[in-house]
Formats: C-alpha cells, structure tokens, sequence
C-alpha cells in the first residue's frame, strides 16, 4: 500500500509569512490628538531656533591657490650651470631639497610662522577697527553658550591674577614659552587657516575664515605672502650661506695675488739691469707665486659668479592662480537654515517623545512595579 506524500496533518498548518504592517492612519490619528503640545513645541523650537540662530556669529572664508614651481633638475639649464660652462666649470649638480611644497600646511600651522602673523596690519570693513591681527582676535564675538563655559576658567584667571606679577604687554613674543592668553590666540588662529596640498598637481590651497571680511581677506594675502617668503627664505639659505663664504675667499685671494704681483713688479723694476743668475732665478720664483696666485684667484672668481647664479636658480616661482579678493556673502550654515534646522529638531524630539518615549516608559515603569 502505498503512501499519499502530499497527505498533510489538518492540525499542522503552514506558518504565514508575518511582515510588519504600519498603520499610517492610526499614526495620523494619534498626531492630531496631540495637535496642540505639538504647536505648543513649535512655538518653543521657533523662539529656540531664532536664539541660536542670532547667537552663531557670521563667517568669511577666503580660498586663495598658488602653483609652487619648485625647481626641477639644476644639472642642466640652470643658472649656475649656464654660468659654470662660460666660466670653464663643471656642471653644478643637483640636491635633494628638505623643504618641498607638502610641507605648507605644517609650516602654516607652526607656532612661529602663526606668531608671526599677530603684527599683520588689519582693518574692517566698516572702516571702524585699524590695529593688528592679535589685537582683532579679541573683538571677534562668540555664541553666548561660549561665555558660560568660559566662566570657570575666566573665574580661575582673576584668582591666579591675584597671586601672580603682570606681565608688560610690550614683551615681545617668545615661541619657546607663551602665556595661558597667546596660547589661546595661536590655536584660535591655526583653527582659523587651513592649507591643503594636491600631492599629483601640487596646487596649494590656503583658506581663512573669520568673523570680518575685509579682514579675512588681508589675512590670507599675509599667509600667502609671509609663506612665499619663508619657503624662498630657507631654499635660498644654503646658496647665500656659500655665497657669502665665496666673497670672503674672494677678497682674501685678491689681497694674495696683488701682494704677489706687487712683489714681483718691485723686484723686476729694481734689478732690470743686473745679469746675475740668482737674480733671474729671484726673479722667476716671484713670477711663479704671482701666476699660482692669479690661477687661485681667477678659480675663486669663477665659484663666485657659480654662487650667485645658484641663488636666483634656488629662488622658487609661485603663481597666483586665485588671489584673495573680500567675499559677499558669509560661508557655512546659513541662518535660515539653523532655524529651521531647530525648529524641525524640536518637533520631531517632542512627537517622538510622546508617541514612541511615554508609552516605552511606561511599559518599564510598570514591569519594575510588578517585579
């Protein structure tokens, strides 16, 4: 007798497939019950909402890209090589340089380039401020929240002020050890500028942003030029370091040979008539020291001019593929939408509270009851 395999046990039914459902009128019903704590939260995220959004100061960006032309193999057509092959010397070789364009944004960072930066001559613009940059660090404003954080610690500063000698204020700046106030002025300020490398282009992208833009725009014209300065600064260091040796060594085999020369003319002049043989051997040795002292000096000349060639060839080019220029309009969030931003926050966290919070809540508080 043969089995039925499609026969199927009546008890035992196939299980449905359970999907979660939702209810979106029940939803709809349950958010018109509670219309009114919403207006009520509305009304509350709306005065919130103009709160933050008037506290949060507006800010100026200033984007200025420049194209490091770095220098590329000094071994030929350099400067120095032009000049060392009309001169009759080798070609100069080429060095690895310690100092390359991906170093900007460590060098714009740095504590002394950032210090460097506090006397940079800034005006507003309304016109009303014309001081220096560290002096218009204190006139930028904050949201009122910044305040009530700082008071312990501006509270702990009037007591150490107490206890602790003033400080001039004339001091000049010491990177190696500033006070609690330049400490915090330099990391506003590193906060504040911003440079970014392209390692395949090499394109170099300063960026400052502050609270006045006239102000943010002089800003980043001073980090632009002082970072020029500074990069050319240091490449150009060795070569005027071996420049300036060169003309010492110049002046002293100059002195040598005209000593020689001076010699030699004396004696020729003095013993023209005499045909003695020590006064020609005399005579020749000093000619000698005059022509070895000639050939050295020509030799040192010839470095010499090397020398300066290199400190051009060294010099980097850098062009200004976006200057700095005073932005229209603030960067960042606009107000609108911090406003709007609150006040979305404010309803969807109280709805969310009543709807899915209260009833959760609940459920915990009466499990603990009965437990």
């Amino acid at each position: 007798m043969t089995e039925n395999k499609n026969y199927q046990n009546p008890d035992v039914q196939e299980p449905e497939n359970d999907e979660l459902e939702i209810d979106w009128m029940e939803i709809l019903r349950k958010i018109i019950a509670i219309r009114k704590t919403l207006y009520k939260a509305a009304g509350v995220g709306l005065v919130l909402g103009i709160i933050i959004a008037l506290s949060i100061p507006k800010q100026y960006t200033v984007t200025v890209t420049l194209s490091p032309e770095m220098g590329g193999d000094k071994a030929s057509g350099g400067l120095a090589s032009l000049a060392s092959s009309f001169l009759g010397g080798g070609a100069t070789s080429s060095s690895s340089d310690a100092l390359n364009v991906t170093l900007a944004p460590d060098i714009v960072t740095s504590t002394p380039f950032v210090l460097d930066l506090f006397d940079t001559q800034i005006q507003t613009l309304d016109g009303k401020l014309d001081t220096t940059l560290v002096a218009y660090l204190n006139e930028q404003k904050g949201p009122w929240w910044g305040y009530i954080k700082a008071v312990p610690g501006m509270a702990i500063g009037a007591i150490k002020s107490l206890f602790t000698e003033k400080i001039d204020s004339a001091t000049t700046l010491n990177p190696f050890q500033l006070t609690e106030k330049e400490a915090a002025k330099v990391k506003e300020l590193r906060q504040s500028i911003l440079a970014e490398v392209d390692k395949k282009t090499a394109m170099t992208t300063i960026t400052v942003t502050l609270q006045d833009p006239k102000v943010t725009a002089i800003v980043a014209d001073s980090v632009v030029a002082k970072l020029q300065q500074y990069i050319i600064d240091y490449r150009i260091k060795k070569a005027k370091e071996d420049c300036a040796y060169l003309e010492e060594l110049y002046k002293e085999r100059q002195q040598e040979y005209y000593e020689a020369q001076s010699r030699y003319a004396h004696y020729f002049d003095t013993n023209r008539n005499i045909a003695f043989q020590s006064i020609r051997a005399e005579q020749e040795r000093l000619q000698n020291d005059m022509n070895l002292a000639y050939q050295v000096y020509s030799q040192v000349a010839q470095q010499l001019q090397v020398a300066r060639a290199k400190i051009q060839e060294e010099k980097p080019v850098f062009a200004v593929v976006e200057p700095a220029t005073i932005p229209l309009q603030p960067s960042g969030t606009s107000r609108k939408i911090i406003f709007v931003g609150v006040l979305f926050l404010v309803i969807c966290a109280t709805g969310g509270w009543i709807l899915l919070g209260v009833p959760q809540w609940k459920k915990i508080n009466n499990t603990l009851k009965s437990n």
